[in-house]
């Protein structure tokens, strides 16, 4: 689009809209009533021409606009792309009225960019009032109900260089500090340190529900994770992984921390508006740096068209890093076979994501009816693997059940694409934890790390492979991989402590585990693990402490039952073991993991030889669990291992 061409379309604007990305809702409503009232508004990125240069476009707007109207907020106020445009307008002379929507204080900055500014104080006057005194301010001039911000005394020229001073200070900060990540040293101990963040790098985040009964958001958050799948099969980006992305959902953080705090040097984020078959998706590539925008557009499509649209978001992405893929990644995929299908499937996703039994079994039907509609739909196959593996281990279906769907789900995605990458991942991780054919898991592990070596499924996938066969080097290096891709998940660390007792690094083990809790301070079997390294390193009464603040009452009273053994207390380890076995649900592995640990090995392998014949998810890690390290010179030990077909 060419310079004149662009000013054309800005020509005439009443309003140009400043905002925030988390308050696009709120700048929708704006541009809505005033353009309901003849009010002519210019909104990024709805009307950023195809093909102009975003911040050239947003310029040149700003400059032919006859007023600015700002969403002022915590996440405006904090966000440097909001503070430029203001500053633009400011020294535009343009009028500037702050549409104030919370309570959060101003600062310096704005202040002084705002010290002549009109305000509108919505929660004072209600949304309604305030729309209609905005379309007042726009159309009409200066509003009189509404007060002005107080000049800053000390003004001037000081004023604007100690503002930029704190600018450039607070950008310095943002790409030096990077994450807190784990670094491997030949032989030696790891260590933490600060990783710079790579110029190939993005988070996808969930992209904002924008329809008219808010009921949309399962359709917002599948848009950007297949996306996400999409770009994290592209060779050379690091793509931050949805457990670490999705954690933003409904915050008001500044993209620029946002960004700081999942190690992306770009975010990708979007609106959804579904109104029967008809869909409008607005998606921004935004360099969280420096908050620029390198790329947006509106797509205005058929429900039908919504892989082909995602298709070409993601190569619109990989265009704009500058990042070279094959020519089968530019072919978009073809249009949906079946709509209703596709929206069964988002909504079983979306179901899933509550994890309890109720959204399991609506999941488990939802991928059901899609698939029956729509036999051919590789996702809904592979969603349905997935969340059959997850029922078996929390015990909502038999474990037998659970790995003859896992396994008959997960083949026919193969059938359909060969290429499925968490396909192989799911098949590589039942044929180990339920079938304990790990020639055939490492088989299928290899096939989905060639096929995306950063997948964060395969990864996790390929970690416990690892410390199943005693593989601690290799559990390491994949631990660490899962921390890149997902900086906020405890995933990474609570295997790499694992790994690290392995190896015998206890201090390292610690260490791991308790990034973990930092993390996540409820993780699951987080405290529990602490305890056992704990433990290990012979602090039994830490250990005891560690062990009462785990949050799953199995683990809790496992645990217990250790560390008061460890103490000499063998009544209390004995009350807590006969409450543990009088629980509904119970994992074999576990209650032999106490018998091992007190020395009592007749029990321990009879509780074996029960986790055995039950298909104990959890018995594949008898290796790396330190409780069974006094069963070790025991003959039976080897036989048990030979019988699961692990390495001795």
């Amino acid at each position: 689009m060419t310079e004149e061409s662009t000013a054309q379309a800005a020509q005439g604007c009443d309003a140009f809209v400043s905002y925030a990305s988390q308050d696009a809702a709120v700048a929708n409503s704006i541009v809505e009533s005033l353009e309901s009232q003849g009010l002519k508004c210019w909104l990024a990125p709805r009307d950023v021409k195809p093909g102009a240069e975003y911040a050239d476009a947003i310029v040149r707007a700003i400059t032919d606009a006859k007023a600015l109207v700002l969403v002022m907020s915590g996440s405006a106020i904090a966000s440097a792309h909001v503070g430029r445009e203001v500053e633009r307008a400011a020294s535009k002379h343009k009028r500037i009225i702050a549409f104030k929507i919370d309570a959060a204080p101003l600062s310096a900055a704005l202040e002084y960019f705002l010290s002549q500014s009109q305000w509108i104080d919505v929660p004072a006057l209600g949304m309604k009032a305030a729309l209609a005194k905005l379309a007042e301010a726009v159309g009409q001039g200066p509003v009189s109900s509404a007060p002005a911000i107080p000049p800053i005394s000390s003004g001037g020229i000081t004023q604007r260089i100690a503002i930029a001073a704190a600018v450039i200070v607070a950008l310095g900060v943002a790409v030096g500090s990077g994450l807190y990540l784990w670094k491997t040293t030949h032989g030696g101990a790891q260590v933490p340190s600060v990783a710079a963040i790579t110029d190939k790098s993005i988070a996808v985040l969930p992209f904002v529900d924008m329809s008219e009964k808010k009921d949309q958001e399962y359709f917002g958050d599948g848009m950007a994770e297949e996306i996400l799948d999409l770009l994290v099969k592209v060779p050379g980006l690091k793509v931050i992984g949805r457990t670490s992305s999705f954690q933003f959902k409904g915050q008001t953080q500044d993209l620029r921390t946002i960004g700081e705090k999942l190690g992306a040097h770009y975010v990708l984020e979007g609106s959804v508006r579904k109104s029967g078959d008809r869909l409008r998706v607005t998606a921004q590539l935004i360099n969280s740096l420096d908050g620029t925008h390198l790329w947006s557009q509106t797509y205005d499509r058929e429900l039908s068209d919504v892989l082909k649209m995602q298709d070409e978001i993601a190569i619109k992405v990989v265009h704009a890093l500058q990042i070279e893929v094959s020519p089968t990644f530019a072919v978009p995929r073809p249009a949906l076979r079946n709509t209703e299908a596709y929206t069964l499937y988002l909504q079983g996703m979306h179901a899933g994501d509550r994890f309890e039994p109720q959204g399991w079994e609506q999941a488990v039907n939802d991928f059901k009816r899609a698939l029956d509609l729509d036999p051919s739909f590789t996702e809904a196959a592979a969603a349905a693997a997935g969340t059959y593996q997850y029922g078996g281990q929390v015990g909502y279906v038999s474990r037998d059940v659970a790995f003859e769907k896992t396994r008959q789900f997960a083949e026919l995605a193969l059938k359909i694409d060969p290429h499925f990458v968490a396909a192989h991942a799911l098949l590589g991780s039942i044929y180990g934890s339920y079938a304990w054919d790990w020639p055939a898991a490492d088989r299928e592990i290899k096939e989905a790390l060639s096929l995306a070596p950063d997948h964060p499924e395969t990864l996790w996938a390929a970690t416990v492979l690892s410390l199943t066969l005693g593989r601690w080097d290799d559990g390491v290096k994949f631990a660490i991989a899962m921390q890149e891709v997902n900086p906020l998940d405890p995933d990474g660390y609570f295997w790499l402590s694992y790994a690290q007792m392995g190896r015998g690094r206890l201090a390292e083990a610690e260490a791991g585990i308790r990034r973990a809790l930092e993390l996540t301070p409820t993780y699951t079997y987080g405290p529990y693990t602490l305890g056992l390294v704990l433990l290990a390193r012979n602090r039994p009464q830490a250990a005891l402490e560690a062990f009462l603040k785990e949050p799953s009452e199995g683990g809790r009273l496992n645990g217990s039952a250790l560390a008061y053994f460890a103490l000499g207390r063998k009544a209390d380890s004995d009350a807590a073991l006969a409450h543990s076995l009088k629980r509904k649900f119970i994992f074999s592995t576990g209650i032999a993991a106490i018998y091992a640990y007190r020395g009592e090995s007749d029990d321990a392998f009879k509780w074996l030889d029960r986790a055995y014949a039950e298909k104990d998810p959890l018995l594949y890690a008898i290796e790396y669990r330190t409780e069974f390290d006094k069963l070790h010179d025991d003959p039976r030990y080897k036989a048990f291992l030979k019988k699961m077909n692990l390495p001795e």
